[in-house]
């Protein structure tokens, strides 16, 4: 009987054993995954808190990048004011210049129409070429035309003038003599008388010098000196002989007998 029990006891033990290591692995699997699951956490928290730092830097960076942009995008604008400035100071320099080069080329053209009018002219008159400036010219032509048109004091006052400022002129004899036909036509025959003689004095060879002595005695005549007349254009005649105003002279003289 008691040999019975203890075999009951012992098959007793023998089953608990059996729970008891069930029961201690339960433990250690459940410490295990607990386990498991900390290091899970904690490297879940690593990697959101690198993820956050990453996403700081990532954002820093972005902050960065978008201040240089904006930097960049500034300089860009100046770059582009300082461009359509400069292009504008062009531009306007261009026209500076082409204004400046039209002025330039005026004034050359003015300066060149002065030096025309200033450069002597090669002219002729009464068979003597010489060189005349172009006012001295002037002057003379315009003289002359009232001579053509018969208006004798302003062909006279335009004579004198001109004698009292270019009196070594080529034009000089000529003047002279159409300043003595002046003074004949307003009947200043003394004025003209003194006229001709001046030109017969300076140049006594001049083409003009037969029609002087005539114009003198004519003159003569108007004054109604009819002897110095007479001597007058017998000088002529002895002088000129050939010339027409000589002719002119002796048919004058005839009607003075």
């Amino acid at each position: 009987m008691l040999m019975r029990t203890f075999t009951i006891l012992g098959l007793a033990g023998a089953l608990a054993l059996p729970a008891q290591a069930g029961l201690f692995d339960d433990d250690e699997a459940r410490k295990a995954i607990l386990d498991l699951r900390q290091k899970l956490e904690a490297s879940n928290e690593a990697h959101r808190a690198k993820q956050a730092e990453l996403n700081a830097q990532m954002a820093d960076q972005l902050s960065q990048l978008k201040r240089s942009l904006l930097d960049l995008n500034s300089q860009i604008e100046q770059m582009r004011a300082e461009l359509a400035r400069m292009r504008g100071q062009d531009e306007q320099l261009s026209r500076d210049v082409a204004e400046l080069q039209r002025k330039t080329k005026d004034v050359q053209t003015g300066i060149d129409e002065r030096i025309r009018k200033l450069e002597p002219i090669s002219v002729t008159v009464d068979d003597k070429q010489f060189l005349a400036d172009p006012e001295e010219k002037r002057l003379y032509d315009e003289a002359f035309a009232h001579i053509r048109s018969g208006d004798f004091v302003a062909a006279g006052a335009g004579l004198s003038t001109f004698l009292r400022r270019y009196p070594l002129s080529g034009y000089a004899d000529s003047a002279t003599f159409w300043l003595g036909n002046a003074q004949y036509g307003q009947r200043q025959y003394k004025e003209a008388i003194a006229s001709f003689r001046s030109l017969l004095s300076s140049n006594p060879a001049h083409p003009k010098a037969p029609e002087a002595m005539l114009a003198i005695a004519n003159c003569q005549i108007e004054l109604k000196d009819s002897r110095g007349a007479r001597k007058t254009i017998g000088e002529l005649v002895q002088a000129y002989p050939k010339s027409e105003a000589a002719q002119a002279g002796r048919e004058r003289l005839a009607s003075l007998k």
